[in-house]
C-alpha cells in the first residue's frame, strides 16, 4: 500500500485549540513574530513547526520529513 502525501495547512480552528493550551509567554512570542512577519498566526506556527522538523523548510510544503522517513523505512 502506497501512502500519498498531500499538502495540508493548519486550520484556524486547530490553531485556536493549540494556542489556548500554550503558556502565555509562548502565545505572546508567536503573536509578536506574526506581527513582525506580517503574516497570520497560522502561518507563523506552521513555519515554526516545519523549521523544527527540517531546518531548511519554510512551510509544510517545503518540509522534507515525509520524504526522509520514506527513504529511511526502505
Amino acid at each position: 500500500m502506497t501512502q500519498t502525501v498531500t499538502t495540508q495547512h493548519l486550520s484556524s480552528e486547530a490553531i485556536a485549540e493549540l494556542v489556548n493550551d500554550l503558556p502565555d509567554y509562548i502565545k505572546a512570542a508567536l503573536l509578536k513574530k506574526s506581527a513582525e512577519l506580517e503574516c497570520s498566526l497560522e502561518a507563523t506556527i506552521e513555519m515554526a513547526i516545519s523549521s523544527f522538523l527540517d531546518e531548511e523548510a519554510f512551510t509544510f510544503e517545503d518540509c522534507l520529513l515525509a520524504q526522509r522517513l520514506k527513504v529511511e523505512g526502505m
